[in-house]
């Protein structure tokens, strides 16, 4: 059963055009075609950089940080409660207004000291700024050297300068020793961030993300395996030309330097605009789209790398909406207040204020204190008893 379903896999009508076989796509000692076996070795190769990752976020990353000034926020931390700590684990993180009631009944509280308590244990598992630099501090690192290293493998290569080049002997293109280290390279780090995917922070275009790590790592696979290695390349290298300028962005944004982040962020704003939606669709999407067909009729394949290609279209232009509302609000004042691509998702501001408006109209005021004020200017909160506070709203209610 196995060998037929792999058969039908690697028939060569779905990866190759009309009229090539994979017997015309066999190694020889003079040339070196892509082959789908190679693909293999991203594995193992995957797991080196997640160790690689683990020590350089230790002995670089975290001593960086501190060298650098960066201070973490203050979080009060939620006193023991089982009662609270149950429902936390086992039924939500946000409880409804009704379940506060019940919740405050069972732990002898009123519903703003519940309500208080789930934010004060919301903001105890989110990331840490230390996390956040240090994830940000690996992928610049990752996006520089790859960057660099596809401009050192691409810059005497025909295809980098003129996009007819790709299709020139297609698929019969040999294999050059440097382009299967760029793949494998690129390749190795994309099933690396799927591998931490369960550790690495949550942002709000979570999904997203798997979507992109997925397309991307298909359409490499697929791109090597049908000799499609000249467009990866290019698609490679154009991705990572405005990642280089985004994690060194979130990096300063984290220590506060304003000036150098609104710099960053503007240049990265413009080069990923224009790469991702001007020099993509032209130089990749309709290259393989137009191209191509001079020399073949379409194919399983042709198909296949198009709609990848489509979808990581669409995450950029889902991305580009995000970048440009970003420079909207930038402009308007001034400054670039929270992380790009939703890095701030869950934030302890937005929490505290939709906390501070909830309690304003319970006791029948609006307070205007700054945002996160209201966490350190509320009185402690005590769980073994009702607080005079407290027994003071009640009487008023």
């Amino acid at each position: 059963m196995v060998l037929p379903v792999t058969e039908w896999i690697w028939r060569h009508e779905y990866w190759l055009p009309p009229g090539i076989t994979w017997e015309d796509m066999k190694e020889t000692e003079e040339i070196s075609y892509p082959q789908p076996r190679h693909l293999l070795l991203s594995l193992p190769l995957a797991l080196l950089l997640v160790v690689i990752r683990f020590f350089f976020e230790r002995i670089v990353a975290v001593p960086l940080s501190r060298k650098m000034g960066l201070r973490e926020k203050v979080r009060r931390k939620a006193p023991p409660n089982p009662v609270l700590e149950a429902f936390y684990t086992t039924q939500g993180k946000s409880p409804k207004e009704g379940e506060l009631v019940g919740l405050a009944k069972q732990c002898d509280l009123q519903p703003r000291q519940v309500e208080r308590w789930f934010r004060y244990r919301r903001n105890q598992d989110r990331p840490s700024l230390t996390k956040k630099f240090c994830e940000a501090s690996w992928r610049c690192t990752f996006y520089y050297t790859s960057f660099c290293t596809g401009l050192a493998v691409l810059h005497d290569k025909p295809w980098f300068w003129d996009h007819r080049e790709c299709w020139v002997r297609y698929p019969q293109q040999p294999l050059l020793p440097s382009i299967f280290s760029y793949y494998m390279l690129e390749l190795s780090f994309y099933c690396s961030l799927v591998f931490t995917l369960p550790f690495d922070i949550k942002r709000k275009d979570f999904s997203e993300q798997i979507v992109h790590h997925a397309a991307t790592i298909f359409l490499i696979s697929f791109s090597y395996c049908a000799n499609y290695i000249r467009i990866g390349t290019l698609v490679m290298v154009i991705h990572d030309a405005s990642d280089c300028f985004l994690e060194p962005t979130k990096i300063f944004n984290y220590l506060k330097w304003r000036r150098v982040c609104d710099i960053l962020f503007l240049t990265f704003s413009a080069v990923f605009l224009f790469t991702r939606l001007v020099i993509f669709p032209y130089k990749v999407i309709y290259n393989t789209y137009y191209y191509s067909m001079e020399l073949y009729q379409p194919f399983f394949g042709y198909y296949f790398m198009n709609a990848l290609l489509m979808i990581l279209q669409l995450l950029h232009v889902f991305w580009s909406f995000l970048i440009i509302h970003m420079v909207y609000k930038f402009v308007k004042s001034g400054t670039m207040e929270k992380d790009l691509r939703s890095d701030s998702d869950e934030s302890e501001k937005g929490d505290d204020e939709a906390a501070q408006v909830k309690e304003a109209k319970r006791n029948g005021a609006i307070h205007s204190e700054p945002s996160g004020s209201c966490i350190s200017k509320e009185p402690p909160l005590q769980l073994n008893g009702r607080s005079p506070a407290a027994n003071g709203d009640a009487k008023t209610r």
